[in-house]
């Protein structure tokens, strides 16, 4: 089993900045594929970033590439995903995913392919 604990939402105004953490804990190393996703108020949930094989596979959603880098820190167990430039349509609760499987890449945006889950991270962007 395997618990994901994410941090480092919050508010902030646009044109700023955010870094969220996402530390994987029990069995942390049999989860080659990791992502973010993210559900704004009375919106469906949505792909935001996922890093796959060893980061050879970093796959980002439309609506936030170039404004976001998705890595992750083996040693720590923790995957991040940094935001700059952000806008008020980026609000969310901001969820880390985690998968067993070294997910190919037209499988890395789907959300049934992620058996772990977190409980998310609020971010609230203000114009």
């Amino acid at each position: 089993q395997v618990q994901l604990d994410e941090s480092g939402g919050g508010s902030v105004q646009a044109g700023g900045s955010l870094r969220l953490s996402c530390a994987a804990s029990g069995n942390a190393g049999s989860t080659p594929t990791m992502a973010w996703f993210r559900q704004a108020p009375g919106k469906d949930q949505e792909f935001v970033a996922a890093f796959g094989g060893g980061g050879a596979r970093k796959r980002y959603a439309d609506s936030i590439r170039g404004r976001a880098t998705i890595s992750r820190d083996n040693a720590k167990n923790t995957v991040y995903l940094e935001i700059k430039n952000l806008k008020p349509e980026d609000t969310a609760t901001y969820s880390c995913a985690a998968s067993p499987r070294n997910l190919i890449w037209s499988s890395l945006a789907q959300q049934a392919q992620y058996d772990y889950w977190g409980q998310g991270t609020q971010v609230a962007v203000s114009s």
